[in-house]
Parts: C-alpha cells; structure tokens; sequence
C-alpha cells in the first residue's frame, strides 16, 4: 500500500483482523451482492456492540471517532476477509447530514437507531423521467399548516423495500426559478399510509433497488431539514458524502484479491501481457486508497467536498468496472458461467460482479453529470 502502520496502527490492526477472524460467519464472508437484512443486519448489530460501526462518526454522537489511519486500516482487513457490503444510507448519507444540518430534535430521534442498527434508511433522490437530473424532480411535497402532503414517485432506491425512513428531495415551490431553487430535504417514515414499495430485480439477479410511490403522504413540518426551499444545498453535501462512500476502495481491494485467485486458477497469471495489465491495475488500486484518504482527510477536518468528490468518484467507479473486466479475462473460459467457479483457493464469482459493476457509474450521479462538474466549476467551461 501506499503508507506503512506505526507501532500503535500495528496493534491496532492485528486486533481488528483478529476480532473480523473470530467473528464474521463464513456465510457473509466474499459476498458479491449485498445479503439480505436477516442474514447482514446481525452482522451490523454485532459491529455495533463493539463500537466499530461508524469510525467516521464523532464520539458524541455514538461513533468511534477513529482517526484517519485507524479508518484505513478497518478498510483494508474488511476488504482482506471479504466483509459484506453494509447499508449505508444511514452511516455515511444521513447521519452526517443531520450532524451538519439537522435540528437536535431529529439528531437525538434518528441518530441512535442508524447506530444500533434497529432503523434502515433510503434515499430518495431519482426520479422516472429525471434520473440524475435532480433539478428536475416533480414529486409534490405542499405544506399545509403543521404538516406536508407528499404525491409522486421515486425510482432507483437502494433498498427502499427493506427499509423504515426515506430522506428525499421534493418539490416544494413549482413556480421557483431556477428550478433547484424550490426544492426541500424532508424526511419521510416509509410505513405511513399511502406509501407503495415495488422492489426492482436487476441483471446481476438481485432486488438491491426499489420503486416507491406516494399518494397523499402526510409527513409532520418537524421532518423538513433544514430551511424550506433550501434542500438543494443540503442534497449537494449529501452527494458529497455519497460520491465518497462509493469510492471506498474495501470494493476496489476485493475486486483485485478475486483477479488474483482467478488468474491462479487459469494460469494466466504466468503471462507476461496479463501481469502487466494486473501491475497497472494493483497501482490504480492504490491510487484510489491515497485519493480516498485524502478525501476523508478533508471531512475529518470539517471541509466540505468539493470538486474533489467528483474525481475520485469518476475514477473510482469506473476502475471498479475496469477491474471486472480484467476479472472476466483472468477467468477465460469460465468467464461466462453464472454459478461461481471453484479453485483451490475457494470459489469465485465472476459474472455477477461485473454485472453488478456496470451499475456503479450510476451512483451518486451519473459519470456524464460529474464531468460536467468539473468542467464548470474546476475549468470554467461555458454550461
């Protein structure tokens, strides 16, 4: 890697990699899709109870306040012993939103549960017809004295199906011009009357996504974060944040471990072409781990992603991708097999990873909208 552990990160690491050996069943264990809530949420709940659910996360607010290299070291040993990808709406999009912009009353009400793992968050972002265009969502939210209506639909929602609370972006002022000038952030309980959830079965065969739609939801005033009309500069932080947690590089380091066993397998990692394509892949994996780094470095110290978010997310999704696609050569014939291949050193997933990673440029906003990022803001092209 790209930075070596001092003494103390050293015993911290062994103990971390101890207590993951000693406690993540084998079942969870090199997932390529995230498990379902009853087989992923007692994992969550036992990485809750030893206090490591939320490294980033201050101490004030049930966190462990971890520093920056103690975040790093967690990342690689849960990428070493191929830890399950956790929901994260809570831990990494909403919980520190509502450090930054929620009301206490909200911090002290939905804080905890993220924490326990007792409530599972959504987000309600994508619309059909805006997709990342978030500008132009059309979901209703009118207020009425103490509460809001809500009427529309959200599409893409990871794991709306399974979860409690929706944070979303709704339309609050239709005459507002520009058009992001009238939307708020309110947060919606998805067991109120009038809510349907239709899970969505991707192409990799999962139900990770889900349809939600609302007809005449009522949602308590006390659920707006923030100020009314002024949700687009909080869903901007909250892209941020998301942008960052999908350019974990824990994916990234799985993803090379599996070219690795894989290419073993073939015996084409004999060949002097594909160890160079696996060598300029292992050193964009560290780049990313220095990039990540940086970036969460930022955060600690209370700075607010920028451009910044944009460029590690384009480069680290679309390496994830890369990634897959050097898996699918390393497997050769097998490439094309649903069911994972078996070798020596375990079984590997090979197509459903790569059909998984076609999806990942999607995140957070498309690749194409985070170019445009960049170019406006970063090199001050004409929109």
């Amino acid at each position: 890697m790209f930075r070596h552990d001092t003494p103390a990160e050293a015993s911290f690491r062994t103990e971390v990699r101890s207590w993951l050996e000693a406690n993540l069943p084998g079942s969870l264990r090199d997932r390529t899709t995230r498990p379902p809530p009853v087989e992923l949420m007692p994992w969550y709940q036992t990485l809750s109870r030893k206090g490591w659910i939320a490294p980033h996360w201050p101490r004030q607010h049930g966190g462990m306040g971890a520093t920056l290299n103690e975040q790093i070291v967690m990342t690689e040993e849960l990428a070493r012993i191929g830890a399950p990808h956790l929901p994260v709406q809570g831990l990494n999009h909403i919980g520190p939103i509502l450090m930054e912009f929620g009301s206490e009353a909200q911090q002290k009400k939905h804080l905890p549960p993220i924490i326990d793992g007792s409530v599972i968050w959504a987000q309600g972002y994508s619309e059909p017809g805006a997709g990342s265009d978030l500008a132009s969502l059309a979901t209703r939210a009118t207020l009425n004295g103490d509460h809001f209506v809500v009427k529309g639909s959200k599409i893409w929602t990871t794991w709306g199906h399974h979860s409690d609370w929706m944070f979303a972006l709704v339309r609050t002022d239709p005459d507002a011009q520009p058009r992001h000038a009238g939307i708020s952030f309110i947060l919606i309980d998805l067991h109120s009357p009038g809510i349907r959830i239709r899970p969505i079965v991707t192409i990799a065969g999962d139900d990770e996504f889900a349809e939600v739609f609302f007809d005449d939801v009522v949602v308590p005033a006390e659920n707006l974060v923030g100020k009314l009309n002024d949700g687009w500069r909080i869903a901007n932080a909250l892209l941020g944040h998301e942008r960052l947690g999908t350019s974990n590089p824990q994916f990234a380091l799985q993803a090379l471990e599996r070219i690795k066993v894989m290419a073993r397998a073939t015996g084409i990692i004999a060949d002097p072409a594909f160890q160079d394509r696996l060598a300029a892949a292992s050193i964009n994996v560290t780049a990313l781990s220095a990039m990540f780094s940086h970036a969460v470095e930022l955060t600690n110290n209370e700075r607010s992603l920028g451009p910044e978010s944009s460029v590690v997310k384009i480069f680290g999704s679309e390496l994830l991708q890369s990634l897959n696609e050097l898996l699918i050569e390393a497997a050769g014939g097998h490439a094309a097999m649903e069911e994972p291949v078996a070798t020596n050193a375990g079984v590997v997933d090979v197509a459903v990873p790569f059909l998984f990673s076609r999806r990942v440029t999607i995140y957070g906003g498309s690749s194409e909208i985070q170019r445009n990022v960049l170019a406006r803001r970063v090199l001050n092209l004409p929109a």
